[in-house]
């Protein structure tokens, strides 16, 4: 059975690795933060068995680990010796922009006994300098934002394993019940014609033919449809690309019964017939 990939992330205090952990953990990988290195070995042994389904394993590792520098080389040397395949992403930063994240966050560096902050830095950079210049992959972080150090992350993800396709839930509601919280984008479908005012459908749900039938067969929503998909067509990819794990389609109309439930129904349709990450929720259908 082939192994997964052990990516190890490590760096410079504040540089970011938590965000890039997190962004493994989103394409798939197990992940472990502050992972001690002497510890490795033995995990590998008694779990990755378990760990058939994730897409590779990922383990942040720094200096809160008081063996990280003495052992790193030793420790990885023999994993690969036993066939693993290991990979190095080492995060850093300009001084200037640490100094303004930990002012920022209040948080105690790692070797926070140093003279002052900045010596700290300093410091580190210093004795994380080995590690460094055995990194795979190398980010400078210090102009990213946090969606593209995700970006990224992911993107480093995507050559050591099958990422995990970005899960699109489709929603319809009634706007009467409140928007969803959640939602990434909201469509209002209440200009399109309403079975609510027509008596046979009216006890009827989007669900049932008769209303799907009279929702659709009025040109305005043809069109709509038309334009509305191919926009959400466009939009997918450069989500997905971003590095976000859900997109979260809510489509509303006055009750959440009729209307936003067909263009719901159909945007699903649409979308799971290329995507297997699909599902559909009628919130207020009942």
């Amino acid at each position: 059975m082939k192994r997964p990939a052990i990516v190890i992330i490590t760096g410079c205090s504040g540089s970011g690795k938590s965000t890039a952990l997190n962004a493994f953990e989103d394409a798939g990988f197990f992940c472990v933060d502050n992972m001690p290195i002497a510890l490795l070995p033995d995990f590998l042994a008694k779990f990755s068995p378990r760990l058939d389904n994730a897409a590779g394993l990922a383990f942040v590792m720094d200096l809160r680990d008081d063996d990280f520098l003495s052992s790193y080389s030793g420790v990885i040397s023999e994993l690969r010796q036993e066939g693993w395949l290991i990979k190095l992403v080492f995060l850093e930063a300009k001084d200037s922009v640490l100094l303004r994240r930990y002012s920022h966050t209040r948080r105690h560096h790692p070797l926070g006994k140093a003279a002052s902050l900045l010596k700290a830095i300093q410091t580190e950079k210093r004795l994380i300098e080995n590690i460094r210049g055995q990194a795979d992959h190398l980010i400078d972080t210090s102009d990213y934002s946090v969606h593209e150090l995700k970006f990224a992350t992911i993107h480093i993800a995507q050559n050591y394993a099958s990422v995990k396709a970005m899960a699109v839930n489709v929603l319809s509601f009634g706007y009467k019940y409140g928007i969803p919280r959640d939602a990434d984008l909201i469509m209002d479908v209440r200009f399109l014609a309403n079975p609510y005012f027509v008596a046979d459908l009216k006890p009827l749900d989007g669900e049932c033919p008769p209303v799907r039938q009279f929702v659709l067969q009025h040109p305005e929503t043809e069109f709509f449809l038309r334009k509305y998909i191919d926009l959400i067509d466009y939009l997918i990819p450069l989500y997905e690309k971003e590095g976000k794990a859900y997109l979260n389609l809510a489509v509303g109309c006055t009750g959440g019964r009729h209307r936003s439930v067909v263009i719901a129904r159909m945007l699903y349709e649409h979308i799971s017939s290329t995507r297997s990450s699909v599902s559909l929720i009628h919130r207020d259908i009942n």
